[in-house]
């Protein structure tokens, strides 16, 4: 069984920064991509961003500058460093990873959710 594990999410104010931490564990074999995603009440869930084989990353126009995904491949844990956060940023962050596992194939996984609250 694979499970993503989310943490470091709370309340902040504006033009503060927050660093959200997934770490993924189970029967893993390889880890194709991982990546944020974010839903905010009554909107659709969207990307973030994501980091891929070799360390490519990808980041959303409007986080551009002011996220950024990277990872640790020993602890298969992906981080996104969140600075100058905005009131729209506000959301739960959710983690999302393809993992190859043991008897399991190429899936896709997602953590639980982190709230995110940037207000004042």
């Amino acid at each position: 069984q694979v499970q993503l594990v989310e943490s470091g999410g709370g309340l902040v104010q504006p033009g503060g920064s927050l660093r959200l931490s997934c770490a993924a564990s189970g029967s893993i074999l390889s880890i194709r991509a991982m990546g944020w995603y974010r839903q905010a009440l009554g909107k659709q869930r969207e990307l973030v961003a994501t980091i891929g084989s070799g360390g490519l990353t990808n980041h959303a126009d409007s986080v551009k500058g002011r996220f950024t995904i990277s990872e640790d491949n020993a602890k298969n844990t992906v981080y996104l460093q969140m600075s100058s956060l905005k009131p729209e940023d506000t959301a739960v962050y959710y983690c999302n990873a393809q993992i190859l596992a043991l008897n399991r194939g190429l899936r896709d996984y997602w953590g639980q959710g982190t709230q995110v609250t940037v207000s004042s």
